[in-house]
């Protein structure tokens, strides 16, 4: 396995769960929204640069390519060569755009900032998450306010002037009712 930590954090996510491989599995996590970084090989054909970028656009995810050539990428992911791939998992991306920034931040700078500010994004949204489960769990609820106070009330509904009920408080019905 090589020592490069940004392969390292691919094998990883890739035992997380938290990678798709190849381009159909990429392109249907682009259009399900699931993924949050495509990542493509150095040495991809044009026409894989082209597919990615249209994944790009239709899922609304950052596309980069990576410095790793195909049987690098390949190699970390068990399979003999890999021209595109993409994380689902918002951490994942950013740990590893954050990682290619440090070897060439005039190329990975924006994308590094990006998806740093979405990851805390969703860590805010988990902290808040757990926060509520944890209150649901110990019944707390919100702080008692007394209730608006009504100005003018209106005044009650005229009722009808026949008893609801007869004697003994039992509903009258059919033949037995009063007109």
């Amino acid at each position: 396995m090589p020592n490069d930590p940004i392969l390292h954090l691919l094998g990883l996510a890739k035992k997380a769960g938290r990678l798709e491989i190849g381009e159909e599995p990429v392109g249907a996590a682009c259009r399900a929204r699931q993924a949050k970084l495509v990542l493509l090989a150095a040495d991809a054909a044009p026409n894989t640069h082209r597919r990615a970028a249209h994944f790009g656009e239709a899922g609304k995810v950052l596309w980069l390519e990576t410095p790793f050539a195909k049987s690098e990428l390949g190699l970390i992911l068990g399979r003999s060569s890999c021209a595109m791939l993409a994380l689902t998992d918002t951490g994942f991306s950013a740990a590893i755009v954050e990682k290619l920034a440090a070897r060439d931040p005039d190329k990975y700078g924006p994308a590094a900032a990006q998806l740093r500010e979405k990851a805390n994004r969703v860590l805010q949204r988990q902290k808040e998450q757990r926060q509520h489960e944890k209150n649901l769990r110990r019944g707390k609820q919100k702080p008692w306010a007394p209730p608006p106070k009504q100005e003018e009330a209106s005044p009650p509904a005229q009722r009808s002037k026949r008893p609801a009920s007869g004697p003994g408080g039992r509903r009258l019905t059919g033949k037995f009712r009063k007109p």
